[in-house]
């Protein structure tokens, strides 16, 4: 059975993921993304333990993977709640997956806490890193856990 120390978080998530992933981590969020499904907190919040850990470890890689997770939740949609999961569209280009260009909110993002970030650092991030930093620098997104990610991903030599 797995468990939530299998799966693949940062440790600025820390705090919730000690608590039975209370918040949905970064790498369900960035799959959740990528099978074009919108999964309200509140039903996250209904999930049993090992089915959050189940979606935080499953593979969504290939096309078939994508489909059987894309099943799963919708699943759980039906499950856990009265009213259908939200269907977005999927960015075939989206901004984390794209080593060429730093999008301008994380480039923002990095001039308003004093440094910078270039296109050879922004490449060597993993797929789930370039997503995280796009995530927490959206408008209205609390700043300090995009000063702690940069810190973790070797990008600052502040301290957080």
């Amino acid at each position: 059975m797995m468990k939530a120390t299998d799966i693949e978080y940062f440790r600025f998530e820390e705090d919730f993921m000690e608590d039975n992933l209370r918040c949905i981590p970064m790498v369900v969020r960035l799959r959740l993304d990528t099978v074009g499904i919108k999964l309200p907190l509140r039903i996250w919040s209904r999930l049993n333990t090992a089915e959050r850990t189940l979606l935080a470890a499953l593979s969504c890689n290939s096309a078939r993977e994508q489909t059987e997770y894309k099943n799963m939740l919708l699943t759980f949609g039906r499950k856990y709640s009265n009213e259908p999961l939200s269907i977005l569209s999927v960015a075939a280009n989206a901004d984390w997956n794209r080593e060429d260009c730093i999008p301008r909110t994380v480039r923002e993002r990095f001039l308003q806490s004093g440094q910078e970030i270039n296109p050879e650092q922004w490449r060597r991030l993993s797929v789930l890193q370039r997503f995280a930093l796009v995530k927490l620098s959206r408008p209205g997104h609390e700043s300090k856990n995009f000063g702690k990610a940069i810190a973790e991903f070797g990008l600052s030599d502040k301290k957080t």
